[in-house]
């Protein structure tokens, strides 16, 4: 390992990780002979994979020593330039990439088979960017629509660093398709016939921390994107998404339930906001094993485990008064696996609780 080169280097260069001489030998090597990409190449050695940036780099010392140590004398050409080299992606480029991402989304989502290859060299043809850069942008688009809290193609890794343009891109294409985000009010919960079977129970993991979290200029990126589109007051408005996921927590509590042998609970466990109404401060009264009582609140979202979500001054009073029984689960991810954590009062020791409207009375 070297962590002497990258220490010099570190208020210019952020680099994600440290890597061995080998590794870097091998990585360069298998860039020579074609068998990894460039963006991939650039990505795992911590560079930027965008051709600007690439080409500013090109006689670094902290490239060059690197290669050195390697034992590489030079690098292919082909890592530093390309025919549309430090172009900056245009309106139309951005546009046409994104469309053909939700072409092979809305395929990935409904597990049909597609080609990625095949819409990269139709895309070549298109806008004459080379597959590699085309790779990191699908890349990229996926970073977006993590921030933005939707689904996203899992063979394309979010790459971040991405540019306000293609957030606006994004942002273009949902507008001209709202059918798309209103898709998965029908395909939420799987079709279970009542009475011959019930939900699996949920994944229960850990909330987030500071230290299970990503890099801090990721999470930046990532809660501006949220902040810019109101990620929190869409979720917020989506019925459709709130319901499903409360009666997605509901038959997780009594599945859990039963399966301790607490069937007389399970049948005790009640859907508090659609039999009574909002209001209650929250949406399922269940139980724990020993009987002591679970009053939980269900947030939903089909993004990321970290996405921001909106909470009531009712909710939050509720959370007070009950503080041994109350509990807020955060659903994530929830149109294609869904997962869960609780938080605990107090709420403000697990987030940052921002007053984003006020109540106006007349004196």
């Amino acid at each position: 390992m070297i962590p002497k080169i990258l220490e010099e280097d570190s208020l210019v260069f952020r680099c994600r990780f440290l890597i061995s001489l080998d590794h870097m030998r091998n990585l360069l090597f298998f860039r020579r002979v074609g068998a990894v990409s460039t963006s991939c190449a650039w990505y795992y050695i911590g560079l930027p994979p965008e051709p600007a940036r690439r080409q500013s780099l090109r006689t670094s010392p902290f490239f060059l020593r690197f290669r050195a140590a390697a034992g590489v004398t030079r690098a292919p050409r082909s890592l530093y330039s390309s025919p549309m080299a430090g172009v900056s992606w245009t309106e139309d480029e951005n546009d046409a990439i994104v469309a053909d991402y939700f072409a092979m989304l809305a395929d990935d989502c409904a597990s049909r088979p597609y080609s990625k290859a095949a819409y990269n060299r139709a895309l070549q043809e298109r806008i004459g960017r080379s597959r590699g850069s085309i790779e990191y942008k699908l890349q990229n688009i996926s970073a977006v629509l993590k921030g933005l809290g939707e689904d996203w193609i899992p063979g394309y890794k979010p790459a971040f660093n991405f540019q306000m343009a293609l957030v606006d891109a994004v942002a273009r294409w949902l507008a001209l398709h709202p059918g798309w985000l209103a898709r998965a009010s029908t395909t939420l919960l799987p079709a279970v016939a009542p009475g011959l079977a019930e939900p699996e129970p949920l994944w229960i993991g850990p909330p987030p921390t500071t230290g299970n979290g990503p890099p801090p200029d990721e999470l930046e990126q990532m809660l501006f994107v949220a902040r810019k589109f109101d990620v929190a007051g869409r979720d917020a408005r989506n019925r459709a998404l709130g319901r499903a996921g409360e009666e997605r927590v509901l038959g997780h509590e009594r599945v859990t339930l039963s399966s301790s042998g607490r069937s007389d609970l399970a049948r005790k466990v009640r859907w508090i906001s659609e039999e009574d109404g909002d209001g209650a401060g929250y949406d399922i009264l269940s139980f724990a094993p020993d009987g002591q009582p679970r009053r939980i609140e269900v947030k939903t979202t089909n993004g990321w485990d970290r996405t921001p979500f909106h909470i009531t001054r009712t909710e939050l009073a509720a959370a007070d008064e009950w503080r041994s029984e109350w509990s807020l689960v955060r659903l994530w991810n929830f149109s294609r696996a869904p997962k869960a954590f609780e938080l605990h009062p107090p709420l403000d020791r697990h987030v940052s609780l921002t007053a984003e409207s006020f109540r106006a009375d007349f004196r």
